[in-house]
């Protein structure tokens, strides 16, 4: 079987809040307390929630599929660029999770290029996304693509005030 991407429509609603719940436990659960992973996902990361982004005209959600089968997914965001980037247009990889067992299959390479390349043909100068500072897998994985930190900003996990850098990659070099 080959990976591939599809565009996500208002039908996969379901699905990508489902994965999106899915993929931030599995990645996110091991590293945080209890309470605090149970209040975000129970308050701020709701199914509902979830589930109206994927209508909003400011995403775009990619499908990367193995066969049938979802082995994971990408937001892309084009509003709330950090005031520190300035006018600069530009993209943001809101989220990008691989199923836990398609890990190191490629499916984030995809993922990525496929990112880059709708970042080219909306002609963005520069993508962005926050990484939480302790999640040194994607720190690696970004810095590889070439993202350099360029600052930081809170995120609220439950009670838990988290740092997270700030990465960026210019689109046209």
């Amino acid at each position: 079987m080959e990976l591939w991407i599809r565009y996500g429509t208002i039908e996969d609603a379901a699905l990508i809040a489902d994965i999106s719940h899915q993929t931030f436990y599995e990645t996110f659960a091991a590293s945080n307390k209890k309470e605090d992973m149970e209040k975000f996902l129970g308050q701020q990361f709701t199914k509902g929630k979830l589930m109206l982004e994927v209508g909003s005209p400011e995403n775009t959600f990619l499908l990367a599929m193995y066969g049938n089968d979802v082995a994971g997914y990408v937001k892309l965001r084009e509003s709330r660029a950090p005031r520190s980037l300035g006018n600069m247009p530009s993209l943001e990889i809101a989220r990008l999770y691989a199923m836990k067992p398609m890990i190191g299959k490629g499916v984030g390479q995809l993922m990525m290029q496929k990112s880059l390349d709708i970042a080219r043909e909306r002609n963005k100068e520069v993508v962005w996304l926050g990484v939480w500072e302790k999640n040194q897998r994607a720190i690696d994985f970004y810095t590889k693509w070439g993202f350099q930190k360029f600052d930081e900003t809170d995120f609220l996990l439950g009670n838990d005030w988290q740092l997270d850098w700030l990465m960026k990659k210019n689109v046209w070099w």
